[in-house]
């Protein structure tokens, strides 16, 4: 039994709460630029320019908080961050390359000459969905505890492939919003190609996990549970038919100019990463690993987590109010992005 009136027992729970909000924060941020750089190869020069403009304030303040929290998982939990680094070797380091790949693309891309410049946007389509995919791989076999058999990894696979779907319709929402014209337009079409293989991942998720641990199981069916967790996978249903439904009208709103719904379906879906994000957290807890290890077994001895969380109390606010300052500044529609 826990006592979480004593450092031990509340501590790893702060510093597990903190984690959560980071990677949160994260797939919502850095999954609209990565889906941006995954719809990339789908336009033309002009609007490549425009899609680039529209994520250059923000692309690499949002990866501030993957490293955020993977610096929570190793200096509060370095137990479980050996266990889990040392499983997904290969995927972390796919991860790594797809996103040093995107970040040298970027600024390259800007000031490279006309004949090299498609050269840069295919080096940050490919970091883009190499990014993407491996974290989807990543969480697939997360979720099945790390099994080695053919069906944890082809379940990890189709992650992959409805995670990269999500960060593309996030980025296909996010276009929407920076966006106008013919870009604009052809936003929508990305959304909706995108939402419903997006849907069948959170499907699968939300099918796979409970299967994975007795414990989860009885955690989501077991009565008077099953009535109280009811509303997570209800309002995720209706935040994925309501984005459809706006995805729909946006078309002839468009034509008439009127863009007051332009930012609802970026709200929807982010509102369904939320409750995935949740629902999966509910399942996991208390465990970092499935069945093997918890958050008060892997975490630092008190005096650490106590030293640790007087920084964090520091950096936090500052790269909350970076974020929020960032957005605030260049809020509004895209710009020609240059470095003149």
């Amino acid at each position: 039994m826990v006592d979480y009136s004593q450092p031990t027992g509340w501590m790893p729970l702060v510093f597990m709460m903190l984690m959560g909000l980071a990677m949160l924060v994260y797939v919502v941020l850095d999954g609209y630029d990565l889906g941006v750089g995954v719809l990339l190869r789908r336009a033309g020069p002009e609007e490549q320019d425009m899609m680039i403009a529209s994520i250059g304030p923000f692309w690499d303040a949002n990866e501030t908080w993957l490293v955020l929290g993977v610096g929570v998982l190793l200096s509060a939990f370095p137990l479980a961050h050996g266990m889990i680094l040392s499983a997904l070797y290969l995927p972390v380091a796919l991860m790594l390359t797809g996103l040093i790949l995107r970040g040298v693309a970027f600024d390259f891309r800007v000031k490279a000459r006309d004949q090299h410049k498609p050269w840069w946007n295919r080096a940050f389509y490919a970091g883009s969905v190499l990014a993407g995919f491996s974290q989807g791989l990543m969480l697939g076999l997360y979720i099945t505890g790390f099994g080695r058999d053919i069906w944890s990894y082809l379940f990890a696979a189709f992650v992959g492939l409805a995670l990269l779907a999500g960060y593309t319709l996030l980025g296909a929402c996010w276009l929407l919003i920076k966006t106008t014209g013919a870009l604009q337009r052809r936003a929508v079409n990305w959304a909706r190609g995108s939402l419903w293989l997006t849907a069948l991942g959170v499907a699968a998720i939300s099918l796979v996990t409970p299967l994975v641990s007795d414990q989860i199981f009885e955690k989501w069916f077991a009565l008077p549970n099953m009535l109280l967790l009811a509303p997570i996978p209800l309002a995720t249903v209706a935040l994925l038919v309501m984005g459809e439904l706006l995805l729909r009208r946006l078309p002839e709103r468009l034509g008439l100019g009127d863009e007051r719904d332009i930012w609802k379906p970026f709200a929807c879906i982010a509102g369904v990463f939320v409750l995935a994000f949740c629902g999966l957290a509910y399942s996991l807890f208390p465990f970092l690993v499935v069945d093997k290890l918890t958050i008060w077994q892997a975490a630092s001895a008190p005096a650490s987590l106590g030293f640790m969380l007087v920084g964090i109390a520091v950096v936090l606010p500052c790269i909350v109010f970076y974020t929020i300052f960032s957005y605030r500044v260049f809020w509004g529609k895209a710009e020609p992005l240059g470095y003149e």
